[in-house]
C-alpha cells in the first residue's frame, strides 16, 4: 500500500537518463550567458553532462536555445535560480531540459509539473521540503545543504520515506559521494567546479576537476 507521506501523482517528471547516469549538475554563474560555451564543452568533456544555467546571469533565455541546438544530446540543459512562474514559461519555452529553485513556490513547481519539465525546488526545512515534493517535484533541492550535511537525507526520509534529494550549496567536490552515499539522486556544485573558468582559468584543469568527481560519484554510487 503507498504510503501516506508519499503522495502518487502520475504527472510527477522523471529524472532524465543522463542524471540518472551521470548524477552531478554543473552550476554556472558568469557576467553573461555567451561567456557559457566553453565551460559548457570543458565540462562535458570530464563527463559532467548536467548543466544548470542560473538565471542570475545575463541573456540566459536568449542564449539557451543556441545552446540547445549546438550542444545537443551530449548535453542537458537547465535554468536555475528561478522564481517566478513567468520566469519557469519562459525558461521551458526557451528549450530547458528541466528547472532549478532557490526556493519553495507552488506556481513555478505546477507550471513545470503540467507541461511535464522536471523540477528541483529548493528548500531546507522538512515543511518546505516535504511542500515541494508533495506538489510534484522530479526531487528537491536541499539548499543550503552544506548547513546540515549528508546525514540530513536519512533524517528526512524517515517522516517521507519516498522523497527525493538533490543536495546543492557548499558542497565540495571531495564531499559529493558522501551525499550518494547517504542516497542523494545527484549533487549539485558550482563554485568547487567551475573554479577559475569564468575568470580566465584553465578550460583543462575544470575537464580535470569535471572528470574527478564523475570518478567519486561513480564509485559512490553509480548509476540508479
Amino acid at each position: 500500500m503507498p504510503s501516506p507521506t508519499d503522495p502518487i501523482l502520475p504527472t510527477r517528471p522523471a529524472p532524465s537518463d543522463t542524471l540518472l547516469r551521470t548524477r552531478v549538475i554543473a552550476v554556472l554563474r558568469a557576467a553573461h550567458a555567451s561567456e557559457y560555451r566553453p565551460v559548457i564543452q570543458a565540462l562535458v568533456d570530464g563527463g559532467v553532462q548536467s548543466i544548470e544555467l542560473t538565471l542570475s546571469t545575463s541573456g540566459v533565455i536568449d542564449e539557451l536555445p543556441g545552446l540547445r541546438t549546438e550542444f545537443g544530446s551530449d548535453v542537458e540543459i537547465g535554468v536555475g535560480t528561478v522564481t517566478t512562474s513567468g520566469q519557469a514559461h519562459a525558461a521551458m519555452d526557451g528549450g530547458a531540459d528541466y528547472l532549478v529553485t532557490p526556493i519553495t513556490e507552488p506556481g513555478i513547481i505546477e507550471a513545470a509539473v503540467t507541461r511535464g519539465i522536471p523540477i528541483f525546488p529548493g528548500g531546507l526545512t522538512p515543511t518546505e521540503l516535504y511542500r515541494g515534493w508533495a506538489l510534484g517535484s522530479t526531487a528537491v533541492k536541499v539548499f543550503p545543504a552544506a548547513t546540515v550535511g549528508p546525514s540530513y537525507i536519512a533524517q528526512l526520509r524517515g517522516p517521507f520515506p519516498g522523497i527525493r534529494v538533490v543536495p546543492s550549496g557548499g558542497i565540495a567536490i571531495k564531499d559529493a559521494p558522501a551525499w550518494i552515499h547517504a542516497g542523494a539522486l545527484a549533487v549539485s556544485l558550482g563554485g568547487p567546479l567551475i573554479g577559475d573558468a569564468f575568470a580566465g582559468g584553465s578550460l583543462a584543469s575544470l575537464t580535470q576537476r569535471a572528470a574527478l568527481v564523475r570518478q567519486l560519484v561513480d564509485e559512490a554510487g553509480g548509476t540508479l
